[in-house]
């Protein structure tokens, strides 16, 4: 499955990119990560989409899946991610039907969970329609704590749940591709049985 990643969070050091990465070599998808920090704050009157926003929709455009690492600042999403997805659902649409798996890691003990639940609404809003992953949400408590010096995590009941978490989540993602194409044929044959 190819799989893009985006970190919720523009700063140099983030445990959420951490999370991403570590994610896409601990297991055999083909995930990218990608780099969100140059990307300049959502502007409603910019005369041009930043070229680092096109490339970010053409490879979600490409992909099977997205799975987003949700840091958590003031028990909400960051603006730096608010404004990826402002940019990504304006002019231009990649995560239309596009199954997304919600991710974070804080270095508090409640995690990213209450920014967990408001992206959920962000990411299924008009614009965006992504297909969100319901059945369960990863998010780290304490990151600092669970990275080695490779950037590994170390704690065995951690990565247990992340696991479960990817392998129902692959599932998700093809169900959601057969349902998808599903709906399309039924619009198609609406459309045609309409224009009798």
């Amino acid at each position: 499955m190819k799989i893009v990643g985006i970190p919720g969070s523009n700063a140099n050091h983030s445990y959420n990119r951490m999370l991403l990465e570590y994610m896409s070599k601990a297991y055999e998808h083909d995930m990218t990560v990608v780099d969100v920090r140059n990307i300049p704050l959502f502007n409603e009157s910019a005369k041009e989409t930043p070229a680092a926003i096109k490339e970010m929709s053409d490879a979600i455009e490409a992909a099977d899946a997205v799975v987003i690492a949700c840091p958590e600042t003031d028990h909400s999403v960051p603006s730096s991610l608010k404004s990826i997805i402002e940019w990504l659902s304006y002019q231009l649409h990649p995560f239309t039907n596009k199954p997304v798996l919600l991710v974070g890691a804080s270095t508090d003990a409640q995690g990213s969970s209450r920014a967990q639940v408001d992206l959920r609404d962000v990411m299924i809003s008009p614009g965006v329609n992504a297909r969100v992953f319901q059945k369960e949400d990863f998010f780290m408590s304490f990151a600092q704590n669970l990275f080695d010096e490779n950037g590994d995590i170390t704690d065995p009941s951690t990565i247990k749940f992340l696991d479960k978490c990817l392998r129902d989540f692959e599932c998700f993602a093809i169900a959601n591709d057969e349902e998808v194409k599903m709906e399309e044929e039924a619009l198609a044959k609406a459309e045609k049985e309409a224009a009798k």
